[in-house]
């Protein structure tokens, strides 16, 4: 995988050539437009200096003189190449002068073929073998015309050369550019190259915050994520170990019972000592079967789990009277009556965990029927209002002192010496809260406890429309 600092730096270097490239397009661009320009000058302004020569006022042999002369050292400079020569671009500046279809001077350099053909001002012709950018300008007052041009590879070496000089020092300082740029990433990755460290050689076990001082902005982010996500994994190893401890704890009596139970079937004189022996058993291993279910539905319901449970659409009367009729034997075998009080036309649809609505009912009317005296009647009523529906669990057991319920819903608290495993209200707490309600204890009329579960109304669907057909 590629790192970050090679991709960083690959990213910046296309930035910077590409940056580089459209930068020097334009130079060249602009470069180009103004030499033409300072070139179109210069044959404008030689034009002009004929001119003026021409425009002296002269007795006729002198000018003849004049124009000799001027022919003689232009050839001079064009032959020589040391005292004379003055740059080597003089030999491709060329200029002739015309009297009616007469040729009267010329540079050296200068085709001989007429220039000067052409309307005044610049054109761009190709006359024996190159390209020339010439400037025609008539004589004022005479019929003599001037024609002074420059060959146009002339023009494209120096804009070439203008070219290379700029972007020269670019290319060479590309390298410098490139190491400068090495060194910059890695002194801004640094932070991040001592947090991997110190990742790296930290103890597994070590589930304490990150430190790192300074810390860049950039990086805090990332340093408070990881912190969280410590924070999160140490809780859940805080919560492995209490549902260890507790398993262990309630555990460890229910089996020390079980034990005493199969000892005592196994040591039995006579088959009904050995048949109440079996049955203590059995009501052992189906009390020690609800502990674990509950140790592990308490598990499930950590407050801490940031995980989003399913939500289903249920209907609540008929999850509560599925999960009644699964209580029945229990109420049954201490002649206990369920009531259940409901108004079957009410809507009872309801957003639920699934299983909830039934873990809520097996705990709350378990509760009732193991505190209820034989021979009991416990009540559970489902009302329904605009915004909320109620599950109402009425018993006639002891109840619960006013200033003990608030402890009685903490795990592991039990209330009396028919007790259970001080889960339910507990856990019943938690999945209500889960499903965004409030749970109430309060005393009950038939006076025993009340048990008063309020829980959200999901808003009611759009009606489907209904398409009427006539009568026939």
């Amino acid at each position: 995988m590629t790192s970050i600092r090679r991709r960083t730096l690959g990213l910046a270097l296309l930035v910077f050539g590409l940056s580089m490239l459209v930068i020097g397009f334009i130079s060249y661009r602009y470069a180009a437009h103004e030499i033409e320009e300072l070139h179109d000058a210069s044959l404008t302004q030689n034009a002009r200096l004929l001119e003026g020569l021409l425009l002296a006022e002269l007795p006729d042999e002198y000018r003849s003189v004049l124009l000799n002369s001027l022919e003689n050292t232009l050839r001079r400079a064009e032959l020589t190449n040391t005292r004379f020569a003055g740059h080597p671009y003089e030999s491709r500046l060329a200029f002739q002068l015309w009297e009616d279809d007469r040729l009267v001077l010329r540079s050296a350099n200068a085709p001989e073929s007429p220039l000067a053909d052409y309307p005044p001002g610049f054109i761009s012709q190709y006359v024996d073998g190159y390209d020339w950018r010439i400037y025609v300008l008539d004589v004022a007052g005479s019929n003599q015309r001037i024609a002074v041009s420059e060959r146009e590879d002339v023009r494209s070496e120096i804009i070439r050369e203008v070219a290379m000089r700029t972007l020269m020092p670019d290319l060479f300082g590309l390298p410098l550019l490139t190491a400068l740029l090495w060194w910059s990433i890695g002194w801004g990755l640094a932070p991040l190259s001592r947090m991997a460290e110190q990742i790296r050689k930290r103890d597994p076990h070590n589930l304490q915050p990150l430190t790192l001082n300074p810390l860049p902005q950039e990086l805090d982010t990332i340093a408070g994520a990881l912190n969280r996500l410590l924070e999160r994994i140490r809780q859940m190893r805080i919560r492995e170990k209490r549902f260890i401890a507790d398993a262990t704890h309630e555990l460890r009596t229910p089996l020390a019972v079980l034990d005493l139970h199969a000892q005592n079937a196994l040591t039995a004189d006579n088959a009904e000592d050995r048949q109440e022996a079996l049955n203590h058993l059995r009501s052992g291993v189906a009390r020690s079967t609800r502990l674990v279910t509950q140790l592990l539905t308490l598990a499930r319901l950590e407050p801490e789990d940031e995980t989003q449970p399913d939500y289903r659409r249920s209907h609540l009367l008929r999850e509560v009277r599925e999960t009644l009729a699964k209580l029945s034997p229990l109420a049954a075998e201490r002649r206990q009556q369920l009531l259940l009080n409901a108004d079957e036309q009410t809507d009872w649809l309801i957003m639920e965990e699934p299983g909830a609505i039934e873990t809520v009912v097996q705990n709350l009317v378990g509760n009732a029927i193991q505190h209820s005296p034989n021979k009991s009647a416990i009540s559970i009523t489902l009302e329904a209002s605009a915004q909320e529906f109620q599950l109402i669990v009425d018993d006639q057991g002891p109840g619960i002192p006013i200033n003990e319920r608030t402890k009685a819903i903490e795990r592991f608290q039990r209330a009396g010496p028919s007790a259970g495993s001080g889960l339910g209200l507990s856990i019943v707490e938690r999945l209500v809260a889960r499903l965004k309600g409030t749970l109430q204890l309060e005393d009950s009329p038939s006076g025993g406890l009340r048990a008063q579960i309020s829980l959200p109304r999901p808003p009611a669907p759009n009606a489907p429309s209904i398409d009427h057909q006539p009568e026939s």
